[in-house]
């Protein structure tokens, strides 16, 4: 499956009033408290602990595509620190430590998510998976977003700002 998705950063302002629009008119699917590690190598391959279990999953193409094809394996909560070693003695070194709250709906047949990630700030991201015309797909989630009230983050700025963490990550998740 290929995943579609449109994002952008929002205002702590703009997140109270989504979470709030979402509460009253979206089913609410989740919360989650997540911690992501991105591996080094020419793949995007991440680990991933939260609430109710632990994944491994590498994601096709670059960050911040508008679709990539996702691969995911579950485990236990508790084999997340197994997978990191795991990961480690494979030669992978950990380029990126990741902590997030996710809020996860449906809304008029589309996943919507709503994150704050520290360090890094307040997103909302829409998502269809699809075998066939991601493109259509894409467009209709950008549309989806634009009746939330929500400006498209260009991927350049998406990729600017995760470049940045990349390089702070450590100094901006202290505390």
């Amino acid at each position: 499956m290929i995943e579609v998705e449109v994002r952008s950063f929002l205002s702590e302002e703009q997140y109270k009033q989504l979470l709030d629009f979402m509460k009253n008119n979206a089913k609410h699917l989740s919360d989650d408290s997540q911690t992501t590690y991105y591996f080094s190598g020419p793949a995007d391959l991440r680990i991933q602990k939260g609430n109710d279990y632990a994944k491994l999953w590498l994601k096709k193409g670059k960050i911040h595509d508008k679709s990539r094809e996702e691969f995911e394996v579950k485990f236990s909560r508790d084999d997340f620190e197994k997978l990191e070693k795991l990961m480690k003695e494979l030669g992978y070194e950990v380029e990126i430590k990741w902590f997030r709250e996710r809020k996860r709906f449906l809304w008029d047949g589309t996943k919507v998510t709503l994150d704050f990630t520290k360090g890094y700030g307040f997103i909302i991201e829409l998502e269809k998976l699809t075998d066939k015309d991601a493109e259509r797909i894409h467009a209709e989630l950008e549309d989806k977003l634009k009746s939330l009230g929500v400006k498209l983050t260009p991927k350049e700025v998406f990729d600017e700002k995760f470049s940045f963490y990349k390089q702070n990550w450590k100094k901006l998740t202290e505390n």
